[in-house]
């Protein structure tokens, strides 16, 4: 039985956390003393009702011997190779293989189901900094794999919790910026936490409340939510956030530029300061960082490559001038040659530019359907699992789709509209090219778009992409040509149009 396992041989009382056997960590009292000066934008931790809450564990790394014997050099080439830096006092060295961790069995079996063959960086280095119960700071692009690096270290912490009683909130709360990625986390939370009997649920705006009130008073141990939904949940006393030790803030940077700021701090001013805390972004600018001081306690950080905006370099970017009107006409050419049945994305400003460049191309024959904002939550679920499926190969989308949407094999993305930072440029096209696959985006350039022409510029040259003549004169000041794209018939997938 693995040292994180608590569970007795007798199904009947799985996971019996109230027995500290052979979970390798510290002395419960030794996590439950530590109690920290935290800073929630105004509510004290004294504030806070603690009397009666359990200790808990959150302390479950061991190194492996094989982790144990690697040099000082050997972790520095590792690191450097899989392009992971490093910050904080006593970080552990990566590990190279799922046994190192020292995950209980039953996670490995999920693992190994799952026909996962290595840990991604994300993963190599921000699971042995999870295990350690220490709060973590993880800077990834999107697809990198974070998703399980903070969801199997939950698995294990919550499996060294005493159990939940009548009345309990979750032991871990995700909070996550929109509906589709916390349905997408908690369909991995439900996969990897089914073994050991962990129950998850997902709370969001858009749906009636019923179920997931009544999945609330039903006790379960892991809550992934968007701010709202949660708070009106804790309002209307469908659950508390007294039992929640293990934090985890996904997609923090896109949090604060929906405006989630002081949705995030009441929540957080409601759970224990004692907490461990991970927090994922995939940039890091000042809000998000300021924000990571308030609420972490001498974290880890890992980054994986440059905490410089950049693109994934296994996505192929294609970028051209087009005047506005003419870029329904070059879209019809564009998809007349890469349409081969695979998935294709294409991002619009508005939602109703999105409904209508929908509407033209199914009445032009094109299998396309759309998701955005005003869509209701079913028929948001509906145009997903049709995209998923292959059904409708082509899916129109805003920005709501942009972060944390996970469909695997989308070949092409095609910016319809540029986005309004560079930051949503790079999520989108970040939408394919995920997990080792390769992935190839397309960029509608117009004269309202100069303004982005030279850090444009810098993401592509760092990704070792062309750059055209006319983008680079436009990145240097110039007018945009008259002309717009250079149109010489077929050919875009092969790149020969585009820039």
């Amino acid at each position: 039985m693995s040292r994180y396992d608590s569970r007795s041989a007798d199904p009947a009382s799985y996971r019996d956390r109230r027995s500290d056997s052979g979970l390798g960590g510290p002395p419960a009292s030794a996590s439950a003393s530590s109690r920290r000066d935290y800073d929630d934008g105004g509510a004290s931790p004294r504030k806070l009702n603690l009397d009666g809450l359990p200790h808990f564990e959150k302390n479950f790394y061991h190194e492996s011997a094989t982790v144990r014997a690697m040099t000082e050099s050997e972790v520095d080439e590792y690191r450097l190779r899989r392009e992971i830096t490093v910050e904080g006092r006593d970080v552990p060295k990566p590990v190279k293989s799922f046994h190192d961790v020292g995950f209980p069995e039953y996670v490995l079996q999920e693992i190994k189901k799952a026909g996962f063959v290595e840990p991604t960086p994300i993963q190599s280095q921000g699971w042995p900094m999870a295990l350690k119960g220490r709060d973590l700071i993880g800077i990834a692009e999107t697809g990198s794999g974070k998703t399980l690096a903070y969801l199997l270290p939950a698995i294990v912490h919550v499996n060294a919790q005493p159990i939940l009683d009548p009345g309990d909130g979750p032991i871990v709360l995700v909070l996550a910026p929109t509906r589709e990625l916390a349905v997408q986390i908690q369909q991995e939370a439900t996969k990897f936490g089914a073994s050991s009997r962990i129950k998850s649920t997902c709370i969001y705006g858009g749906v009636p409340k019923g179920p997931q009130v009544r999945d609330l008073q039903k006790g379960v141990e892991i809550v992934i939510a968007t701010p709202g939904r949660l708070i009106d949940m804790i309002e209307s006393n469908h659950t508390n956030l007294r039992r929640v030790t293990y934090l985890v803030l996904d997609e923090a940077d896109r949090m604060l530029d929906m405006g989630f700021d002081p949705q995030i701090r009441k929540i957080v001013s409601q759970i224990r300061p004692d907490r461990q805390t991970l927090y994922w972004s995939a940039t890091w600018p000042k809000e998000v960082e300021q924000l990571a001081r308030q609420f972490l306690y001498n974290p880890y950080k890992v980054i994986i490559g440059s905490q410089d905006l950049k693109a994934n370099h296994a996505i192929r970017q294609y970028v051209d001038i087009v005047p506005e009107k003419q870029k329904y006409d070059k879209l019809v050419k564009l998809l007349e040659d890469i349409m081969d049945g695979s998935r294709i994305l294409i991002f619009m400003d508005t939602k109703k530019g999105c409904d209508q460049i929908t509407r033209q191309l199914r009445m032009d024959g094109w299998p396309a359907l759309s998701i955005h904002g005003d869509k209701s939550q079913a028929e948001r679920d509906w145009v997903l699992s049709e995209f998923k499926s292959g059904k409708s190969p082509i899916m129109t989308a805003t920005d709501v789709a942009a972060r944390g949407l996970d469909v695997k094999d989308v070949k092409y993305v095609i910016n319809y509209d540029f986005p309004g930072s560079l930051e949503d440029y790079v999520h989108r096209i970040g939408r394919t090219g995920r997990a080792g696959a390769k992935g190839t985006a397309y960029t509608f350039f117009t004269a309202a778009n100069a303004r982005f022409a030279k850090e444009l510029i810098t993401i592509l040259e760092e990704a070792g992409q062309r750059v055209s003549p006319e983008l680079a004169a436009m990145g240097r000041g110039a007018p945009p040509p008259p002309s717009g794209f250079r149109d010489r018939g077929k050919g875009y997938g092969s790149g020969r149009s585009w820039s």
